[in-house]
């Protein structure tokens, strides 16, 4: 017997990244999704309505309006994203020939020669190359199999661990540098709020940090924020880093943003990046967006900053 495993709304918005607001003015403009009820009588969502919602707000990333593609089939939308992504994927490929080999890996789950060959490739590239040329669009990659149902959840779960366990032993190996006479170290805090769970681009971010000779105080993911605040206070932090993806509500966003400048000292700078929409629309000045690449170049600008402080 087969069984329908149905998900609430706040678990359909924290996995879609559609808002409780949103999914309601669909299902009463667009007549979907069509959820059932429990016997509290809230909505609940079968997990075919789930999918169905991803590869929708897939395409609304890649600039679909909703009211175009949210009465196309499941099938229609898998298809189409694909479409609409292989250029993309085409582009990645090209920027790193091998990138198809690791994806090939991870889909015949030979998960063992998938972090050797990450390994032998961090060797070869070095910390921060190996992340922002290699783990970076490889990670966009699974991303978006994912999103048109190449990967399976599972398939994607074993990526982000692969991933995370080749990346956590090269930053713990990364030497050690005494600035008490030197350069100004910042010691960056990284986390995320409770809302967003996913946590390898900041585990990519550390990377990068760590290799910049900053000193890391991960905190891990969901952290409330005031505990993120009490943290900051704590451990003397000079940065709290941040990483929002696609699954978190901009709103949401936005709204932490504010609350948390509001909480922290004025000299704790804030630096937040991901593939969030909320992060496209640049937040408020007091919030510097940082790619990957812009890691090396704001770190610089931060320690000419105490120089000048100090001077």
């Amino acid at each position: 017997m087969s069984v329908t495993i149905a998900s609430t709304i706040s678990d359909v918005e924290r996995d879609t990244g559609l808002a409780k607001e949103t999914l309601r003015v669909w299902e009463r403009r667009y007549d979907f999704p069509r959820p059932e009820r429990d016997t509290f009588g809230e909505r609940v969502y079968p997990s075919d309505q789930v999918i169905k919602l991803r590869l929708i707000k897939r395409l609304i990333d890649l600039g679909y309006r909703p009211g175009k593609v949210i009465g196309y089939s499941a099938d229609e939308l898998q298809a189409l994203a694909q479409k609409s992504s292989a250029a993309g994927k085409t582009e990645a490929a090209r920027g790193h020939p091998e990138l198809h080999s690791y994806l090939d890996l991870c889909k015949s789950h030979q998960m063992e020669a998938f972090r050797r060959k990450l390994t032998q490739a961090m060797l070869v590239m070095g910390l921060k190359s190996f992340v922002i040329d290699l783990v970076a669009p490889l990670t966009t990659q699974v991303g978006e199999a994912w999103a048109c149902g190449q990967f399976a959840v599972f398939e994607e779960h074993l990526f982000a661990e692969s991933v995370q366990v080749v990346l956590r032993g090269a930053v713990f190996s990364v030497p050690q540098v005494n600035h008490q006479h030197g350069t100004p170290r910042p010691r960056v805090l990284l986390t995320t709020l409770p809302q967003e769970r996913h946590g390898l681009g900041l585990l990519m971010a550390e990377a990068v940090f760590a290799a910049e000779g900053a000193h890391c105080i991960p905190l891990g993911v969901q952290t409330p924020l005031p505990e993120i605040v009490d943290g900051a206070h704590a451990m003397h932090a000079d940065i709290v880093a941040l990483s929002f993806s696609t699954t978190m509500n901009p709103r949401h966003v936005g709204d932490s943003l504010r609350e948390l400048r509001a909480r922290l000292p004025e000299h704790v700078e804030i630096w937040v990046g991901g593939s969030n929409a909320a992060l496209r629309k640049r937040p408020p000045g007091y919030v510097q967006v940082c790619e990957l690449a812009d890691i090396t170049p704001a770190v610089a600008q931060w320690r000419q900053r105490q120089r000048q402080f100090a001077s």
